[in-house]
């Protein structure tokens, strides 16, 4: 079979060579940012190629110089006031799911940027692939959101708090990084990373051994970079295991203090500067995810997601957009201001339960249901506008 993709200028481009099939996204100019089309056409063709006993392989990569920087945030805030958003909410933690549980081989091939929304397209992967150039982040919390799109169920399983550390500093890891603590399997030089497409389009198989080895042709071992954030994790951890936001913001300022640790001041500053609101449900999504479930995980973050999009609680998350995307003047007036400020009740009200007809809806175990509980079955499309 040999099939592309007709239109060049569309967000996902398909490819179908053989057994393998390649899925690019195609948004360079805009970081592949992840759009309601975008989820739209990864899901249908995830969906196609599971089902197809002719594709073995898939490979999953970004074109130009990221993988993918996560949501489009324009997307949120121009769809804030007809619900436009919350189909693509849907639709993306739908899609995470069957991407966690996809049943073929997958290979991401991660050069450059990969965050959010994006690396949730990598880091759940049998072989994730990253280069010298790849750069992983969880911005939500700073914008007001929270770490989303199965990330409270990744972050708390990576050694330590450096989960807690990751979604609520807004820290970065390079791709030697991402290697050490699991978020991604192989290093392979970005010289090199055609190359290696070339040769997995060649093998013409699924096979998980075959795959590895052709992939470890061409991958390096490595040491994570001298300046990392992994060699404080002892500091880390002594802070970010604190129960609430504001034990943890003083004791990392206390920590601040000791010889050695200025590191500490400007990661202090972005944790200061983001979103109290945003901030303290991501900490808290992330304690709860220690011992959830990944469907227990996604069904949470569907629920936060809903509600912040909805302004539950806050309007901080189109604040958040408005000041770093839309007038990039860089000055959020979060409200309320303060860590203090955000209620108790406020934050348990984000995790209510929704009623049993508007919790996401994740297939039963087996075959038989593996594509069940999409968007277009659900009851929100008659909902869509309804605050």
């Amino acid at each position: 079979m040999a099939e592309e993709s007709l239109n060049a200028n569309e967000v996902v481009l398909a490819e179908e060579t053989g057994h393998v099939s390649v899925i690019t996204l195609n948004r360079p100019r805009q970081l592949n940012v992840i759009s309601s089309r975008v989820v739209e056409l990864v899901a249908k063709y995830l969906e196609k190629w599971e089902k197809d006993d002719d594709t073995k392989l898939v490979i999953f990569k970004g074109a130009g110089r990221a993988f993918s920087a996560g949501g489009d945030l324009k997307m949120f805030y121009a769809g804030r006031k007809d619900d436009f958003c919350l189909e693509v909410v849907y639709r993306m933690y739908w899609l995470c799911y069957h991407i966690h549980t996809y049943q073929k081989t997958m290979v991401a091939l991660v050069h450059g940027i990969v965050m959010g929304g994006g690396a949730a397209m990598t880091v759940p992967l049998k072989f994730s692939v990253v280069t010298e150039n790849t750069v992983f982040s969880m911005p939500e919390a700073s914008v007001g959101l929270h770490s989303d799109c199965s990330f409270s169920y990744i972050l708390p399983r990576l050694p330590g708090y450096l989960g807690e550390y990751l979604t609520l500093t807004n820290a970065r890891l390079s791709g030697k990084d991402m290697v050490a603590v699991g978020l991604a399997t192989h290093f392979v030089p970005s010289e090199k990373l055609n190359e290696l497409e070339n040769r997995l389009l060649s093998l013409n198989s699924g096979d998980e051994n075959a795959v590895r080895n052709v992939i470890e042709e061409f991958s390096i071992d490595v040491l994570p970079e001298e300046e990392t954030i992994l060699n404080k994790l002892q500091t880390i951890n002594k802070c970010f295991c604190k129960e609430s936001l504001e034990e943890i913001i003083e004791s990392f300022e206390a920590e601040g203090w000791n010889n050695g640790n200025e590191w500490i001041w400007p990661v202090l500053k972005v944790l200061k500067r983001a979103s109290p609101t945003g901030l303290k449900i991501t900490l808290r999504s992330i304690q709860e995810g220690r011992t959830q479930t990944l469907p227990e995980c996604l069904k949470k973050e569907f629920r936060l997601t809903m509600n912040l999009l909805r302004s539950v609680v806050s309007e901080d998350v189109y604040e958040g957009i408005r000041a770093f995307s839309i007038d990039k003047d860089n000055a959020p007036k979060w409200n309320p201001p303060t860590p203090g400020e955000v209620s108790n009740e406020k934050i348990d009200l984000m995790f209510k339960p929704f009623s049993p007809e508007l919790e996401l809806h994740l297939p039963a175990e087996g075959k038989a249901s593996r594509w069940d509980g999409k968007y277009e079955d659900s009851v929100y499309p008659s909902l869509r506008g309804n605050k």
